[in-house]
């Protein structure tokens, strides 16, 4: 691995480290259930973070829903299009995800390790044989990336039993690749395996299904199947199944929006990276239903447009990328899907995680609830039946189809879907913002500042007020602006330390600006104004304060 990559690495991971130990510290997110030692893949949002995450969701609805001109042919769209909005419940019909496929194809393949107790993904364990004086394994790994090879090397280098400067007689045959593809392929058998936590060979399972829908049961003497309900593993199907329901009580024309916000759950086998994988997790999803024929002009328009919202709330261009998925990454209902992706402190060089997909989901999902589960055959989609010929999971028999009352068509209409996870998104905005630099202090001396450079939309709190002392008439005007201001947007006043160390603990925050009330305000009916990322200072007229700022945040 070259030197300069394996630096760069490091010190990405050592950033990541302060970045969630400054979470913890300044309250924007903790484990869930710390005191009894938490619970993995589960995570609480404190003070700060609370208001920064419905910061994001606020920033979603406005700017997707409820600020949307539906007169206007927006930049990119075919036509002018309408925008409504939902909240379903987070327990719906078992037949919902039959026809969705989730009951039968939401799953991913684990592995077991007799002797470690550990659980893996199948699909996340890497491998290569290795050998020494006639004694041969396939060493397997679960890290990835850089990391994955050199994990190798020190696991092959404890099962020989050898030394530092022994390592070099380890023959390895070929580089690593799945041990999924390998065991497929006849070329590996799982006597011969080396789990990524074992001392010896042999111990890891066959692999089986896991369904990753949270399963409960409905009522109070619930015990058979007929009682088994699920947490929903996505907002969208409450959409889809109240499509006819919005076209009946609203009004709108096709093309038109349907927008969500909510919490949706999924039995992660192995949750990690903070918050970026976790079992709970709340979703901003649009389902877009448009006229088959201008679908993929839709498509284009949802993908160009949540491109931009994450950069004009903030996030660096050069750590975002977006990625058209490959034939062969589609899901069964996708005719197409992008991926808008960040390069997360905790991913190795040139690699980027998810954090938005924007979908072509053709007319899949309302067929699916009109006719029942479908499947793809032939490069078209079909209804899966059984043995006896009829449908494997029935659909609801309604009539999802959209009738046009200008062209006189009817047809089922297709469906963008750009789904972004709120989570996801607040720990981009965390990354990105997230920033050391130094600063002069009180004395005029270099000190060392850490500062969150959070968009001021998003920012929990978007002023302090500060006054210098606590005597003199100062705290009475600080508190009086503080009364002026409060109404308007998240402020806070702070009379306690140092004014050096108030605008330190602003900067963490993410504060934009500091309002401080010193002796040429009692004088001139000004205050300073400092700016959190130039540190530009700026004398202001006390009765110009709550108008300026109200126009910074527009």
């Amino acid at each position: 691995m070259d030197k300069n990559h394996e630096q760069t690495r490091q010190n990405e991971q050592s950033r990541m480290d302060r970045i969630v130990s400054l979470a913890k510290r300044r309250g924007f997110i903790f484990q869930s259930s710390e005191i009894y030692g938490g619970l993995n893949g589960f995570w609480d949002y404190g003070p700060l973070g609370v208001a920064l995450k419905r910061n994001v969701k606020d920033a979603w609805w406005r700017d997707m829903v409820a600020g949307h001109d539906e007169l206007a042919t927006l930049a990119g769209a075919p036509s002018p299009y309408e925008m409504t909005g939902l909240d379903c419940t987070i327990i719906m019909h078992p037949q919902v995800w039959k026809c969705s496929g989730h009951f039968d194809l939401f799953h991913d393949w684990m592995i077991d390790c007799r002797e470690s107790k550990r659980r893996y993904r199948y699909d996340h364990i890497h491998g290569r044989w290795a050998a020494h004086r006639g004694k041969k394994v396939f060493v397997t790994t679960d890290q990835s990336g850089d990391e994955a090879p050199p994990d190798t090397v020190a696991k092959a280098q404890k099962f020989f039993g050898l030394r530092a400067k022994q390592i070099e007689e380890i023959e390895w045959a070929g580089g690593l690749e799945s041990l999924e593809g390998a065991i497929a392929a006849g070329s590996v058998a799982l006597a011969d395996v080396l789990g990524p936590d074992a001392t010896a060979p042999g111990t890891l399972t066959e692999p089986r299904e896991f369904n990753l829908m949270f399963e409960t049961r409905i009522g109070a003497l619930a015990g058979d199947d007929d009682d088994r309900a699920f947490l929903r593993p996505e907002t969208a199907q409450g959409i889809f199944v109240n499509f006819k329901n919005v076209l009946d009580t609203s009004r709108v024309r096709v093309p038109f929006g349907i927008g969500q916000i909510g919490k949706s759950f999924r039995n992660e086998i192995t949750p990690r990276n903070f918050t970026f994988r976790s079992r709970e997790f709340e979703q901003m999803e649009i389902e877009f239903f448009c006229k088959p024929a201008d679908s993929a002009a839709w498509y284009r328009y949802w993908r160009d447009r949540r491109w931009k919202w994450y950069l004009d709330l903030g996030l660096t261009e050069g750590k975002l990328q977006l990625r058209e998925h490959h034939a062969d990454e589609l899901s069964h209902y996708s005719v197409g899907t992008a991926d808008i992706e960040y390069a997360f402190p905790f991913l190795n060089p040139g690699e980027f995680g998810e954090l938005e997909g924007i979908a072509h989901r053709g007319d899949f999902d309302l067929r699916s609830h009109m006719e029942g589960k479908l499947v793809r055959q032939d490069g078209g989609l079909v209804l899966e039946t059984g043995a006896d010929g009829k449908p494997r999971h029935k659909g609801s028999g309604k009539d999802l189809s959209y009738f046009d009352d200008i062209s006189r068509e009817r047809y089922v209409p297709h469906v963008i879907e750009p789904s972004a996870g709120a989570d996801r998104g607040v720990l981009a905005f965390l990354c990105d913002a997230y920033h050391e630099d130094e600063v002069p202090d009180e004395d005029g001396k270099p000190r060392s500042r850490t500062v969150m450079k959070l968009h001021p939309r998003l920012a929990p709190v978007k002023a302090a007020i500060l006054p210098l002392v606590k005597k003199d008439g100062m705290p009475e005007v600080a508190i009086d602006l503080y009364r002026k201001l409060k109404p308007h947007m998240a402020c806070q006043y702070d009379e306690k330390g140092s004014v050096g160390r108030r605008y330190a603990r602003q900067d963490e925050a993410g504060t934009p600006w500091c309002l401080t009330i010193d002796g040429q305000t009692l004088a001139e009916h000004t205050v300073t104004l400092r700016d959190r990322d130039s540190l530009v200072q700026t004398r202001v007229p006390i009765a110009e304060v709550v108008d300026m700022l109200r126009d910074r945040l527009q």
